[in-house]
């Protein structure tokens, strides 16, 4: 991953990335996957894209040096918050009638005073998800160790994710948490439409047949 920041950072067609590591178990985790990592990286278009996944020095080294790869293709439906002060994915949205299937990304920086109530509510609510209706699949992924955490998830539709989000006392309470309790210095909530998905995730792809 550290060889792969020279390339990312060189090219201009790229407007934001995060190359990071990966929590076990499909959510937030503070035993690491030291075999999975992440990049999330947006582009201007999916041209610009298409020439990187076909071309680029990173594409190639993941065919060359990887046992497998899975890439999902996204556009954003709505983002709230920042990311290191910035917002990646835009402001503006227009793509309020789409209800096929979704992308959720949720990302943290946590105040080192609230790690151990955060770390003491992960894995209720990383339960919960995994037996909610309508969810595919989830990743933990985080620029750093403990405090900089994240998970991207994939879901049949945003019902599912509104009604995991909302339905369950345990996950509205985590909720509450979080806003009372002041947990997070920064904090950023997007939903993404699901253009393509390529590759394989433990000998498949997790959205063969969903879109």
């Amino acid at each position: 991953m550290a060889i792969h920041r020279l390339p990312m950072s060189l090219n201009k067609k790229c407007t934001f990335y995060r190359l990071m590591g990966s929590g076990r178990n499909g959510t937030f985790d503070l035993s690491p996957d030291l075999q999975q990592w992440a990049l999330l990286a947006v582009w201007k278009n999916q041209e610009d894209f298409d020439a990187f996944y076909s071309k680029s020095f990173i594409s190639r080294w993941w065919t060359n040096f990887t046992q497998e790869k899975w890439t999902v293709l996204c556009e954003p439906l709505i983002s709230h918050g920042t990311w290191d002060n910035q917002t990646p994915f835009g402001k503006d949205f227009n793509q309020t009638t789409y209800n096929g299937p979704i992308a959720v990304l949720t990302r943290a920086t946590i105040r080192l005073s609230k790690l151990k109530g955060f770390w003491s509510n992960v894995d209720p609510v990383a339960q919960l998800m995994l037996k909610a209706k309508g969810y595919i699949t989830s990743f933990g992924i985080g620029e750093a160790p403990v405090y900089k955490q994240a998970t991207f998830s994939v879901w049949q539709s945003a019902e599912d994710v509104k009604a995991f989000a909302y339905g369950s006392a345990e996950h509205r309470e985590v909720i509450k948490k979080t806003r009372e309790e002041n947990w997070y210095s920064e904090e950023l909530f997007a939903r993404f439409k699901i253009i393509k998905s390529m590759g394989a995730l433990s000998g498949k792809d997790p959205l063969e047949n969903i879109i």
